[in-house]
């Protein structure tokens, strides 16, 4: 009887995949992300269905458009009853671990996880909340561009020390796991909070770039007059007026995070090299993705948010044992896909457990090579700040139609246009394409319903975002909890037994 598989789920944060070289990058360098993409199939039109962190992730653990699970922006949470993919393989006999950003809002702090090794480095209450009742207001939270004016190196920063954290306590988990008895395969996801802005990293990260190899934005800046009202909306929320942002400031803050991606590879190859050392790779599923891209100064623009491919395209590579690496696949899939996906991976009866609908597809056809069946299209929302109405996306082969609920619309060919510069919404030879696109968004998206469900919760989040940070403040934060005094030890029982119980050693026969 075969072994069921381990999945070793990999995410960064903030990554687009234009900045990768197993998408094309020229500049930026991987090469333990290049070693895994040529052992994976690679997907060229993998999307977050809500650029920005809490829904994007949402939607990745629960296989659901984060509007049908109400997770609208990052400061909703979503009902702890709600299936996640780690409930689902914990009842399959799995052990659900995870180290680094889970980004999980509310009193729950697993949603299925049975072991989390580290805490958060993002608020875990309900305080980054939109508020469409009142939507120029300047939120106190929101981005500014401080982080392209100051972009440089950091000798150390929280979110460094974040990420080595989480790299070094996967590593740890992943050797007292082949320690153990290995009642149980495993599902270890390691979330990096890099290359997140602010733009800054070690020095050693930024030294392996020059200056003058640092590719420019292939889109100059566009005058904020001529942005969609989306982009002005954001810029004028993120430009207080304090910094000007010029070239140099530009190409610094792209150093920066390439730098970060970087930092990122070297701390995917320590938890890949543990792996590898504790004889799991040959028994391991390898995921690499993350939960939304960034702008990165592209049209004049920063960070996600947007519906533009640098902010809601994703990477997505997957390496399984036995298969062949190193195809690629074009259809339009999404975060919401790899719930399902990794089930049926991993599980004997697959999704055929699901105890509800899903919204995300298995891509296991296209895993197998068989396109023919499958629909090529995928969805995403940003129904957080940013707008006063829902605003919505549909990817279709090469075709992206964004919907901007009371605004103007648009209508790409990403086959002839991938920078987004030739709206075809106006054109007559497209309206019939637009009206099936638009028919599509008003019967999957019931806007004036759905409409009604975010500002419901918005208004609930702040009364109840007042009521929780008046009097006594009970945080939700994830208080990782290790028993140091059972990790080595301590005067108790046998020594030698203990000793030997420590070892994870592969060339000595084992004893008959």
């Amino acid at each position: 009887m075969t072994a069921p598989m381990n999945v070793l789920f990999l995410m960064a944060d903030q990554l687009a995949p234009h900045f990768l070289p197993a998408y094309g990058h020229q500049v930026v360098k991987t090469p333990r992300l290049d070693e895994i993409a040529e052992k994976s199939l690679i997907f060229d039109a993998h999307y977050s269905n809500s650029p920005l962190c809490v829904p994007a992730r949402a939607g990745l653990m629960t296989g659901r458009m984060p509007s049908a699970i109400d997770c609208f922006d990052s400061g909703c949470d979503y009902p702890f009853s709600v299936p996640t993919l780690a409930h689902y393989l914990r009842v399959g006999g799995y052990e659900t671990v995870q180290s680094g950003k889970a980004h999980f809002i509310g009193p729950d702090q697993l949603h299925g996880l049975e072991k989390r090794l580290t805490t958060d480095i993002c608020p875990s209450d309900n305080c980054w909340y939109g508020i469409w009742d009142d939507p120029d207001r300047i939120l106190d939270w929101f981005h500014t561009l401080e982080n392209a004016a100051t972009a440089g190196i950091a000798e150390r920063s929280s979110q460094q020390d974040h990420d080595f954290d989480a790299a070094h306590t996967a590593v740890r988990w992943l050797y007292d796991y082949a320690r153990g008895p290995k009642q149980r395969p495993f599902f270890l996801k390691v979330s990096f909070t890099h290359p997140h802005d602010p733009y800054v990293t070690p020095p050693a990260y930024w030294n392996r770039y020059l200056d003058d190899e640092i590719d420019m934005p292939i889109t100059p800046n566009i005058p904020v007059s001529d942005r969609d009202p989306h982009g002005q909306w954001l810029y004028r929320h993120y430009d207080r007026g304090e910094f000007e942002i010029t070239d140099d400031h530009v190409r610094r803050a792209r150093h920066g995070y390439y730098g970060s991606v970087s930092l990122v590879d070297d701390l995917v190859g320590q938890v890949m090299d543990a792996l590898k050392a504790a004889r799991l790779d040959q028994n391991t599923i390898v995921v690499f993705t993350a939960d939304h891209g960034d702008m990165l100064g592209e049209r004049g623009a920063w960070y996600k948010m947007s519906f533009y491919e640098r902010s809601c395209r994703v990477p997505l590579m997957i390496s399984i044992p036995g298969e062949e690496g190193g195809r690629r696949i074009s259809q339009c899939t999404s975060l919401i896909d790899l719930m399902p996906t990794l089930l049926d991976l991993t599980l004997d009866k697959g999704c055929a457990d699901l105890v509800e609908p899903i919204e995300g597809r298995s891509l296991l056809s296209l895993i197998g090579g068989d396109a023919d069946g499958w629909d090529d299209q995928t969805r995403s929302e940003i129904l957080f700040e940013g707008v006063s109405a829902p605003g919505l996306m549909i990817r279709r082969g090469s075709r992206k139609y964004v919907h901007w609920q009371g605004r103007p619309c648009s209508l790409f060919d990403l086959a002839s246009d991938p920078e987004e510069s030739n709206n075809l919404v106006a054109h007559s030879a497209h309206q019939d394409e637009v009206a099936a696109f638009e028919a599509q968004v008003q019967r999957e998206w019931p806007l004036e319903a759905l409409t009604e469900r975010i500002l419901i919760k918005q208004r609930r989040n702040a009364l109840v975002h007042r009521a929780l940070m008046t009097g006594q403040h009970t945080p939700f934060d994830f208080q990782p909890f290790d028993d140091a005094s059972k990790r080595f030890y301590r005067g108790h029982g046998n020594w030698h037994e203990a000793e030997a119980r420590d070892f994870l050693r592969f060339d000595l026969p084992e004893k008959q």
